[in-house]
């Protein structure tokens, strides 16, 4: 009877879900404008506002899969050099999970951010060895115990920005992901420490009840 009565209730959430994410008018707008889900839109909506992406720039896309935000950024930075009148940007896309190809984009599939041959790769792919724009859409996989799940991103931001002070170019910029609690000031204070700017977006393409925040730190002071 317990088990049953379990499955029902998890059906029923599923149920639920399913519903409100066929109703969700980004995931509608998702498949009208050809992007591989919806999350595309919390980057388009931030870009908009904050100037983040230009033609000419090279961009790490950590978290990439499933390739919404590199189908923004290839567009944004002119990675295909479809105008020829603007430079030509450069997107290396890294995820754990498997992405599939996208024109206009190099992706490392299956492969961990924190793995320190990882940076190696990296480099190697990079025009220069560095990158202008770090994107993360990055998250762990949930426990559903919201306090551990937001460590593990915290830790994941922090692994991030350890990694940036190899790859990123001086007055770079980072936008990452992080899910709302005690250590994001934490995360916060160590973004300004090598950062001139740091701010924090809800994005309305963000769900409503979602914890999910950004961090958009500008200006890096690395050399």
């Amino acid at each position: 009877l317990h088990t049953t009565v379990r499955s029902l209730k998890k059906t029923g959430t599923e149920h639920r879900w399913l519903q409100q994410h066929l109703r969700d008018p980004f995931v509608k707008a998702a498949k009208q404008q050809h992007y591989r889900c919806r999350s595309a839109f919390k980057l388009l909506e931030m870009d908009d506002k904050f100037h983040i992406l230009r033609p000419g720039l090279s961009v790490l896309d950590c978290g990439a899969a499933p390739g919404a935000w590199s189908q923004v950024a290839v567009e944004r930075v002119n990675a295909l050099g479809s105008d020829p009148a603007v430079p030509t940007g450069f997107i290396l896309g890294v995820d754990l999970l498997r992405i599939s190809p996208l024109e206009g984009a190099v992706f490392l599939s299956d492969t961990d951010i924190a793995d320190p041959s990882t940076l190696r790769t990296i480099q190697s792919l990079l025009p220069a060895g560095k990158v202008d724009v770090i994107l993360s859409d990055m998250a762990p996989n949930a426990t559903g115990i919201k306090e551990l799940d937001h460590q593990k991103l915290i830790r994941l931001c922090l692994r991030l920005l350890d990694l940036s002070q190899s790859i990123l170019k001086p007055k770079g910029t980072m936008l990452c992901k992080f899910w709302d609690g005690r250590e994001s000031r934490l995360l916060e204070n160590r973004l300004k420490e090598q950062f001139q700017n740091v701010r924090t977006i809800k994005p309305q393409a963000s769900r409503k009840d979602s914890a999910e925040t950004y961090y958009l730190a500008r200006l890096y002071k690395g050399r």
